[in-house]
């Protein structure tokens, strides 16, 4: 009995410890350095040996400026464990705190001086405490001295944020890189830590630094990891040729890896509107011995589209041309579906043969053995035709049967999205409302958010107008931008401006209408609306929006970038809970000229 006995006791005692502990750090917090010190001394005293109990002890002590107590207690400790350095750390950080540097200076530099070979475990426990009351050249050389020991230890990642604090960049680079060739699978944390020092100007002295050491690196040893983290570099500069000549090394370094890198590159370059670069390595795949036919059908897909996107009237029977060209070459059949859906897109949303398009969709349905997933996208892509017919009713049945055929899954959340939109531009805004209350808990935050701005939209314009007139013209005037008229869509919102002057609409409104006069090309019109908002809609939702917008238009078409600065310096300080808070902050000290988070 008597050792269950001992154990019971023992179980309901570590709690009370625990708790002590707690409650010392409580009285800490709180500023009640008496009670601390009391709870400590009773902690110490059963347990000398814990050094979390010595140093709330210490503490305690030089809080109630009891200096002499402290230092005695360390005192002791010390002859007790002469070898242990983080004692005499503790004491010299007891001298700075009553002011004696010079004194403290001499214990932390006979630390520094005694550490060697035989105490290689101690050194991530006291560059820890060094760095814990700032004394980072101090923590550096400690960890510096730690691995030139034992070259098995990796203090790499302490090293990199140390430099980084203290603005020495190479250094820092350097260690990351280090670490990098020991542990590979750190690559997206040391990324997003680079993050904080670069910018997207190849000329800032972080990028410059860090380019040369990674040149340097891979010319000393042409690990792949250089090659990596350089095309990385360059994707941040939007040096997408550059970027790709690294990504082509890769490749042929490492071939389990096939074209998926360089496929990546391709669509970052199109959604940084780099065509050019785009369509240069999408036809390195279309190339490749080796690419399959996946692969390059995917190539395909890629460049048709972007091309497409940006392409005006007088291309679009060249791009025509090139779409049948490549289903000359693979058919039209249930591998090419994805391609034959964008040309159905092209068909009728460029070249406004809608028809045709839908036509050309219904012989896909009945022509091939599609999966649920393919009839789905099919039916969907028919349905958007619909709506641009303005062919409403058809439009919704087919959302319809897409909703039941995939329940639960994202594009089904789409199709529900896409049956609310409709009937929000049919003018049938309580069935809307109805889909968007369901969807704002949708499991996709995009779509989830989508639902959240246009159900704000139906019901803040419908509580202060019941007859919702000037709503009725919004929503025919986002159907007009839907169906690619942007002149009417513009002189649509215009209606609003003019007949509706003060409602609660106006400032989306001026928002909507301003990125069409972008899309437009008439950028003084944007300029004009997005100033608009921030001057009489300044305490409203959309105001962070204007603040962004304008800003990207000063810096990147008007070439103001001071004026640029001083509406991100005020989306940052103002709205710190705003979606384009990150990226403000990123551009505003690239303008700025700041090297260093």
């Amino acid at each position: 009995m008597r050792p269950i006995l001992l154990l019971m006791i023992f179980l309901l005692t570590v709690p009370v410890v625990g708790q002590s502990e707690q409650l010392a750090k409580n009285y800490m917090h709180q500023g009640e350095y008496e009670k601390a010190l009391s709870v400590y001394q009773k902690l110490y005293k059963r347990n000398p040996n814990r050094i979390n109990y010595l140093l709330g002890l210490v503490e305690s002590h030089q809080q109630l400026e009891q200096f002499v107590e402290a230092e005695d207690i360390l005192k002791k400790q010390i002859e007790r464990r002469p070898r242990n350095a983080q004692l005499k750390v503790e004491l010299g950080h007891h001298y700075e705190v009553q002011g004696n540097t010079e004194k403290a200076k001499a214990y932390y530099n006979k630390v520094l001086d005694s550490f060697g070979n035989k105490d290689v475990n101690q050194a991530y426990p006291l560059a820890q405490t060094f760095e814990k009351y700032n004394l980072l050249d101090e923590a550096a050389l400690i960890y510096e001295k730690g691995m030139a020991s034992n070259p098995g230890s990796n203090f790499n990642l302490q090293l990199a944020k140390i430099y980084g604090e203290q603005g020495k960049l190479e250094k820092m680079f350097n260690s990351y890189l280090s670490l990098l060739q020991l542990q590979p699978n750190y690559k997206n944390i040391v990324q997003r830590n680079f993050s904080r020092y670069l910018s997207d100007d190849p000329l800032n002295e972080s990028n410059v630094i860090f380019r040369k050491l990674l040149i340097k690196k891979l010319q000393q040893n042409p690990d792949i990891i250089y090659n990596e983290i350089l095309s990385w570099l360059f994707v941040q500069q939007k040096e997408f040729k550059k970027a790709f000549v690294q990504e082509k090394a890769i490749y042929k370094r490492k071939e389990d890896q096939g074209l998926r890198g360089i496929i990546s590159l391709a669509r970052i370059a199109i959604g940084e509107k780099d065509i050019q670069s785009a369509t240069k390595i999408l036809d390195y795949i279309l190339q490749a011995p080796d690419a399959s036919s996946d692969i390059k059908l995917t190539a395909h897909k890629i460049i048709l589209k972007a091309k497409t996107d940006v392409a005006d009237k007088s291309e679009y029977k060249k791009i025509n041309e090139q779409y049948n060209l490549v289903f000359d070459t693979y058919g039209k059949s249930s591998e090419t579906i994805g391609l034959q859906i964008d040309y159905a897109h092209f068909l009728a949303f460029n070249e406004n043969k809608k028809t045709e398009a839908i036509n050309f969709l219904k012989r896909l349905l009945k022509g091939e053995k599609l999966s649920r997933f393919q009839t789905s996208r099919t039916k969907m892509k028919i349905a958007d035709i619909l709506v641009l017919d303005q062919k409403f009713n058809q439009a919704l049945i087919y959302y319809t049967q897409v909703q039941n055929a995939l329940k639960n899954n994202f594009l089904a959340q789409d199709a529900r999205f896409k049956v609310a939109k409709t009937s929000y531009y049919k003018g049938d805004f309580a069935w809307a409302q109805t889909q968007l209350d369901v969807l704002k808990s949708s499991t996709s935050q995009l779509i989830a958010n989508d639902a959240m701005e246009l159900s704000l939209i139906i019901s803040d314009n419908s509580l202060e107008d019941s007859t919702q007139t000037a709503l009725k013209i919004f929503a025919k005037a986002d159907l007009l931008a839907f169906q690619n008229k942007n002149e009417e869509a513009i002189a649509k919102y215009q209606e609003i401006l003019t007949k509706h002057r003060g409602e609660k609409i106006e400032d989306e409104t001026f928002l909507r209408q301003a990125k069409l006069y972008e899309e437009e090309k008439q950028y003084e019109k944007a300029k004009v609306n997005y100033l608009k908002i921030i001057e009489f809609y300044n305490e409203d939702i959309l105001v962070d929006d204007a603040y962004y917008w304008l800003a990207e238009l000063y810096v990147n078409v008007l070439g103001e970038p001071e004026k640029a600065k001083e509406l991100y310096e005020k989306l940052i300080f103002n709205h710190a809970d705003s979606i384009y808070f990150v990226n403000a902050r990123k551009k505003y000290r690239t303008l700025r000229g700041d090297a260093i988070n």
